[in-house]
């Protein structure tokens, strides 16, 4: 495309709107095409108008910056490549390990137990724990009693409020603390085993698919067990 250039088109170019011209070749045709520009805008450049040196210094700058920005750019894809298979690998560890992710709902193994944790402000009070079976029926509840405040765990059996044993599947989970005659909802942390993961595309984090609750993203996870 350079070499189509003519001389009265490089000289009409110089006049007109060079300082345009040269950053516009420099974002489409890439640093090498830029200096065989400038090059040629030198050559064929008007004696008796010729380009100031502020104007070359700018131009140089735009090349040497874009130059910059560019290499720059591509050390942070590199680095960010190299940071996503690291997490990737270490994510591959969680492999049939129980981990605590924020939902509102925990999956009963056969013969196993359902648990989870609740976030407590301070001063929570006394706390409640409900277990809902996919009929939104309430088949449990777990009191926690009087709690300060942090992170408290609890288990549920499986054992309705029938004396039945529940089917194994998932249940939703409720939490809410009571003081002073006021009932407030708590954050429940459900406990699930990692059965795979999968890479994150594009610099997103690894996915989890947890047995019972679905995939959730490795940035999910608030504590592993």
């Amino acid at each position: 495309m350079l070499d189509a250039i003519n001389n009265s088109q490089v000289s009409d170019l110089d006049r007109k709107q060079p300082k345009d011209a040269v950053g516009q070749s420099m974002d489409e045709l890439g640093g090498e095409a830029f200096l065989k520009l400038m090059i040629a805008q030198f050559q064929n450049q008007d004696p008796f108008e010729p380009m100031e040196s502020g104007e070359f210094l700018g131009q140089l700058a735009h090349l040497t910056t874009a130059s910059g920005v560019g290499d720059l750019q591509k050390s942070f894809d590199r680095f960010a490549s190299s940071m996503a298979t690291d997490q990737g690998l270490r994510a591959a560890g969680l492999v049939g390990r129980n981990v605590l992710v924020e939902s509102g709902h925990g999956y009963l193994p056969e013969n196993g137990m359902l648990a989870g944790a609740v976030k407590l402000p301070s001063g929570a009070g006394e706390v409640n724990v409900t277990i809902q079976n996919a009929a939104g029926e309430r088949v449990a509840e777990l009191p926690l009693g009087q709690q300060s405040g942090g992170q408290v765990s609890f288990a549920w059996d499986g054992l309705g409020e029938n004396g039945q044993q529940q089917p194994a599947g998932r249940y939703t989970i409720r939490a809410e603390s009571i003081s002073e005659g006021r009932s407030t909802g708590l954050d429940v942390l459900a406990s699930a085993t990692v059965d795979s993961v999968s890479l994150g595309k594009g610099g997103e984090s690894p996915m989890l698919s947890l047995v019972g609750l679905g995939d959730r993203s490795l940035s999910a996870v608030r504590h592993i067990q």
